[in-house]
Formats: C-alpha cells, sequence, structure tokens
C-alpha cells in the first residue's frame, strides 16, 4: 500500500495539477467576493524567477519544476460518484434506522428509570 501511495505521488501528484485546482478554486471564490481588492501603494512585486535564482540546491529544483506555465482552461477533476442511486439510498436508509433504533433505545431508557 505505501509503494502505491508512493508511486501515485510520484506519477499523478505533478504540481500542474495542484496549481490549476487552486487555479479553479480563487477564481470560483473570486465570485463571491463583493469587494474589490486593491495594491497597497506600499506593495513590492515579487516573481517566480527573483524568488528561485536566490534559492540553491533542492530549494532551487523544486521552484523551478512547479512554475506554472499557464492556467488549464478546464475543470481540475471530475469524479464519478462513489455508489449508485440505489446503494446510496440503502446507506441512507440504514443510517436513518439506526438513529431511530438508538433514540427508541434512549426512550426505553429513560422511561424505565423514571420507573424506579
Amino acid at each position: 500500500m505505501g509503494k502505491a501511495a508512493s508511486s501515485f505521488i510520484q506519477e499523478d501528484m505533478k504540481m500542474d495539477h495542484v496549481y490549476d485546482y487552486m487555479f479553479h478554486l480563487l477564481t470560483a471564490y473570486s465570485k463571491l467576493m463583493k469587494y474589490k481588492p486593491t495594491v497597497p501603494p506600499n506593495a513590492v512585486e515579487l516573481c517566480s524567477e527573483t524568488m528561485a535564482c536566490t534559492s540553491e540546491g533542492y530549494s532551487k529544483q523544486f521552484m523551478e519544476e512547479s512554475t506554472v506555465k499557464g492556467p488549464v482552461d478546464a475543470s481540475p477533476c471530475i469524479m464519478q460518484p462513489p455508489y449508485d442511486p440505489q446503494t446510496l439510498n440503502s446507506i441512507v436508509d440504514t443510517k436513518i434506522n439506526s438513529i431511530k433504533q438508538v433514540e427508541n433505545w434512549e426512550k426505553q431508557y429513560f422511561e424505565q428509570m423514571n420507573q424506579e
């Protein structure tokens, strides 16, 4: 299981996918904002190239490999539902029945306590 997880991270979990997800997330979030952000007058702009130039070793290598080339105009991922509707309804029904059973046990317990 550890090898499979390591393989997934190394092969499928690329920074491009992470950046695409972050881009789409922030884009969706920005639509909810009610104010217009502004750049403070004393702000200093930093670019990734400037930050990577001063780094060395693995830090520089990571920064260079994770540089964003540009946003992807597609959803970050499309996940299939884990259950078909019938199975999901069965799970929900089981949960509801379990809750009702516990509530009945509680009711019986407190009725028994009041009788004593």
